[in-house]
C-alpha cells in the first residue's frame, strides 16, 4: 500500500509540473516580436536616462511609440509579457538575445566613435601648426 501512495505521489507531481501557470493569452506577441518590442523598450529607456531632454525635445514618449510602431496595446503587450515571464528560461534566453544585440551595437557604436575621433584629430593638429606659425591669433590647448 505505501508502494501505490508513493508512485501516485511521485506520477501527480509529475504530472502537475507540466501544467502551465499561466494561460496563454488570446493574442499572443510572437517571441521573436517581443524580444524587438523589449530590446527598443530598452534602448529607448538608455537615452532617457542619458539625455532626457532628447525624447523631450521631440515629444517622443517611449510606450506610445513602441506600441505604434509593433501594432499593439498596452493590455496585449503586458499579458504577453507576464506570458513569457511565467516560463523563467524562456524569459532568460530572450533578455540573452537582447544583451547580446546591445553589446553588438556598443562595439559598433564605439568603433564609430574612435573613428570620429581619429577624423577630429587631424584639424586639430593642423590648427595648432598654424598657431604656432602665427597664422592664427587663437591659440588651441
Amino acid at each position: 500500500m505505501r508502494k501505490i501512495i508513493a508512485l501516485l505521489t511521485i506520477v501527480i507531481l509529475f504530472v502537475s509540473c507540466k501544467e502551465e501557470v499561466v494561460n496563454k493569452p488570446e493574442r499572443l506577441i510572437e517571441k521573436d516580436v517581443m524580444v524587438d518590442i523589449m530590446y527598443d523598450l530598452s534602448i529607448l529607456e538608455a537615452i532617457r536616462n542619458q539625455n532626457p531632454a532628447s525624447l523631450d525635445t521631440f515629444k517622443i514618449n517611449s510606450r506610445d511609440y513602441i506600441f505604434k510602431k509593433y501594432k499593439i496595446d498596452s493590455a496585449q503587450f503586458a499579458k504577453s509579457n507576464v506570458y513569457y515571464a511565467s516560463d523563467y528560461n524562456e524569459y532568460k534566453s530572450m533578455f540573452e538575445q537582447i544583451s547580446k544585440r546591445l553589446e553588438a551595437n556598443t562595439k559598433s557604436v564605439d568603433s564609430l566613435v574612435k573613428l570620429q575621433k581619429k577624423k577630429k584629430n587631424p584639424i586639430i593638429k593642423k590648427r595648432a601648426k598654424q598657431t604656432k606659425i602665427g597664422r592664427d591669433t587663437i591659440k588651441l590647448e
